[in-house]
């Protein structure tokens, strides 16, 4: 009898539970604990001598950009230790000196891989070497380097069309990378190159896009530290951008007001105790929220609609002092359209759907149109629902109204998560390429780019599933586990002939593979990158749109590790061959000539070898501050915006995906959430007490969660009960283990970005 094959291994992290630890949530973030926590991390993995040589650089004029997130530095003077807790668990995991090597593929297997927490097998260390998980084998195992990019060359040239291959990107590529990586990609034949923006600010980039003219934010960090008031809404600063609070700390003692708009009250926006002043280590905090706005999941839209009326109504009792009469005549248009539409909108919909007093919407309107300046933040709280795209064109329009656009102190600022996600895009990885970029990246290097649009990241796991894509290649990331709907976007992996991932540590996606399997091991941000006897260094684009250098110092995990620019070159020369004129070894030896490429064909890069080298680097053109509009009429566009929320049925609750403190995207440090009393687990559900009373469940109580999308139901098996404070119907819990819940289908208008924020779900006891 032939051997039977292996079992595939379990595309969720593992389904049982540790020992829950609980506590009241703290009232205050960072201070002292932040310390202690940090110095931890760095002990156990990296060591403190080499880890606190990392930590001394990180964020420095002329050192490396943190691989966590994407908030900005300052411009002038900064501190020495310009990191936050979750920055420093991300330097300390990359600068481990653990090493999941030969030997430590060789001992486990695919299976008992799989059988690790998402902790553990980040916790395995640093790859060393390419690995190969051949045809229906058990275990991977290494291979040479040539041979990797032979093989990967070898499935892509027999693809019957370019189209049958995807390029996936993660956020934390340099801008050199990114840039030879869609020209590579676009040279074979294909714009397939889905990334994480699609998961994430995808939503942002087309709101803003369709109505100021620019996909980013329009806002400096001296803006944001000077404002009179920053909105907070759908974005927890403290755990998913923790030096933002250094920010908010700034404004408020300058006089600024935060108000925080989310479901939940989280600590990092309740008050903050600076980790570098003596006072902050003693545990005395700033208070940062001067008010919180507890809307319901999904109630955002609703939300900023009360808060229009209420600026219609300030500037009807007031005439010309709300509304920006002179602004709105010069710079917009579709305002008649905008002011009759607002006046439709009842009181009733508006706090019925945002789950808020009318009261409260005007205290929250009250303290906006009474500042002179105000610029309102978001991340995900507000990008992955289905109307994700209309409740900030609904933030635009709020803006445009009261000419707190395009000035100093007053704007807009999508938060963006990983490094160089907004840098990924400038540099033109996206499946929607813009015809005039095309056009010169054709001028420099004399091909004909493909025009017909590719893939977004679901629309690449459905081709996947189809049997339409033969290799899926993934530039960083951990793509099973950032993707919605777990099981489905499993299936459509193992249809692929070949998977292939370029990493710095093993991930739940190097275990759920195609019919063959690649990890290319590259470097990390805190590593010298050398090219012969020259050292090299690449640039990032943070949250701001100011582009600066990184260049790691710490000797490199293993010999065998590649840049990533050094692996994209090594596989388009392979695989394209003399088809390219591109130099691809020149350009993979010394990244200014990739730099000059760059100048002449992303808008913005002038001179982009001298003006790197400024301390700090240099902003990006970005025309919003100077009340320029990028759209086809020359002027910002007003929006109208229906209401459409979720019909709930009885006993349905509506859940969102959410980051621990112990995590950063997919990666995780812990299993703790200090900032909401959690400790020791990450299967639990964060519910309303009443709502749980309705059901009759009891705190800590094994629960499986469903979700409910169009006739099918998705599980999610064993999770805890943990009663907090959250609106009626609103429920959380930590992805990935909560992404096997995200139906597939369930996307938003126009961006197409999953409703990770916004799932229907029942809750069911579990059998004892």
């Amino acid at each position: 009898m032939p051997a039977s094959k292996p079992p595939l291994p379990d595309a969720e992290p593992p389904r049982k539970l540790l020992r829950l630890g609980q506590s009241a949530p703290p009232g205050k973030a960072v201070g002292a604990t932040a310390v202690i926590n940090s110095t931890k991390h760095i002990q156990a993995q990296a060591g403190m001598v080499r880890g606190t040589r990392a930590l001394l650089r990180a964020n420095q004029k002329g050192g490396f950009d943190c691989p966590s997130c994407a908030w900005p530095d300052p411009d002038d003077e900064r501190s020495s230790f310009e990191f936050c807790e979750n920055g420093a668990k991300a330097i300390a995991t990359e600068a481990t000196r653990k090493r999941a090597d030969a030997e430590f593929f060789a001992q486990y297997s695919i299976a008992e891989l799989a059988a690790l927490s998402d902790f553990e097998l980040n916790d395995a260390g640093r790859l060393t070497e390419p690995l190969l998980l051949d045809r229906d084998a058990t275990h991977y195992r290494p291979i040479a380097w040539k041979d990797a990019l032979a093989l990967v060359a070898e499935e892509l040239n027999g693809c019957d069309s370019p189209d049958q291959a995807t390029f996936y990107t993660s956020g934390r590529t340099s801008n050199e990378a990114a840039f030879l990586y869609q020209l590579f990609v676009r040279q074979y034949g294909t714009n397939n190159l889905p990334d994480c923006s699609n998961m994430c600010h995808e939503s942002s980039g087309a709101a803003l896009k369709m109505t100021i003219g620019i996909g980013k934010g329009t806002v400096t960090l001296e803006d944001i530290e000077n404002t009179d008031c920053i909105m907070v809404i759908g974005q927890n600063p403290g755990t998913n951008h923790p030096r933002m609070l250094t920010s908010l700390e700034k404004t408020v003692k300058r006089g600024g007001r935060i108000v925080s708009v989310n479901p939940l009250l989280e600590t990092g926006v309740k008050a903050f105790a600076h980790p570098q002043k003596l006072s902050g280590l003693l545990g005395v905090a700033t208070p940062l929220q001067s008010l919180h706005v507890p809307v319901r999941i999904n109630g955002d839209l609703p939300f900023v609609k009360g808060l229009l009326k209420c600026v219609l109504e300030a500037e009807a009792l007031n005439p010309g002092t709300v509304v920006d009469r002179d602004f709105v005549a010069e710079h917009t248009q579709g305002y008649e359209a905008l002011i009759a539409h607002v006046g439709t909108a009842s009181w009733d919909d508006i706090t019925t759907q945002s789950g808020l007093t009318e009261t409260q919407v005007r205290e929250a309107a009250d303290v906006f149109i009474n500042a002179r300046e105000c610029i309102t933040c978001w991340a995900m709280g507000l990008t992955q629902h289905h109307n994700a795209v209309e409740t900030i064109q609904e933030l635009v329009n709020l803006h445009l109204l009261t000419g707190k656009i395009g000035r100093p102190r007053s704007g807009l600022c999508p938060v963006r998560g990983h490094s160089n996600v907004q840098g990924d895009r400038t540099m033109g990885i996206w499946e929607r390429p813009p015809a005039p970029f095309l056009d010169k990246l054709d001028t420099e290097f004399g091909f004909k780019s493909p025009r017909e649009f590719g893939y977004d990241t679901v629309e690449a796991i459905e081709a996947m599933h189809e049997g339409k894509t033969r290799v899926f290649f993934g530039l960083g990331g951990n793509f099973l586990s950032a993707a919605p709907d777990t099981h489905f976007t499993a299936e459509a992996l193992r249809k692929c002939r070949l998977t292939v991932h370029v990493s710095t540590k093993p991930n739940r996606a190097h275990l759920v593979t195609g019919e063959r399997a690649l990890i290319l091991p590259c470097l990390g941000r805190t590593e010298a990158d050398r090219r012969g006897d020259r050292p090299q260094f690449v640039t990032v684009e943070n949250s701001m749109g100011v582009v600066h250098s990184s260049e790691g110092k710490l000797s490199p995990a293993s010999p065998h590790l590649l840049s990533e620019v050094a692996i994209i070159c090594g596989l388009a020369e392979t695989t394209l061959g003399t088809s390219s004129t591109v130099p691809w070894r020149v350009l993979a030896d010394d990244y200014d000539r990739i730099r000059e490429h760059i100048e002449r064909v992303v808008p913005g890069f002038d001179k982009f070898n001298v003006r790197i080298h400024q301390p700090g680097g240099f902003y990006l053109p970005n025309g919003v501050k100077e009340r320029r509009w990028d759209t086809k009429t020359g002027k910002a566009r007003f929006t109208v915006n229906e209401l459409a929320p979720l019909q709930l049925e009885p006993g349905q609750l509506l859940l969102q995906t959410f980051r621990s403190h112990d995590q950063f995207n997919t990666t995780i440090y812990g299993n703790n959430d200090r900032y909401r009393g959690i400790s020791n687990e990450r299967r639990v559900i964060f519910m309303n007490r009443e709502d749980m009373v309705d059901r009759g469940l009891k705190p800590r109580q094994p629960v499986d969660i469903i979700s409910h999308f169009e006739g099918e139901m998705r599980t999610a098996e064993l999770f805890l009960v943990i009663p907090y404070d959250t609106p009626r119907g609103c429920a959380a819990a930590y992805y990935p283990e909560a992404n096997v819940l995200v139906p597939i289908k369930s996307t938003a208008n126009i961006s197409r970005t999953p409703t990770s924020k916004s799932i229907v779900v029942t809750v069911q006891p579990r059998a004892s």
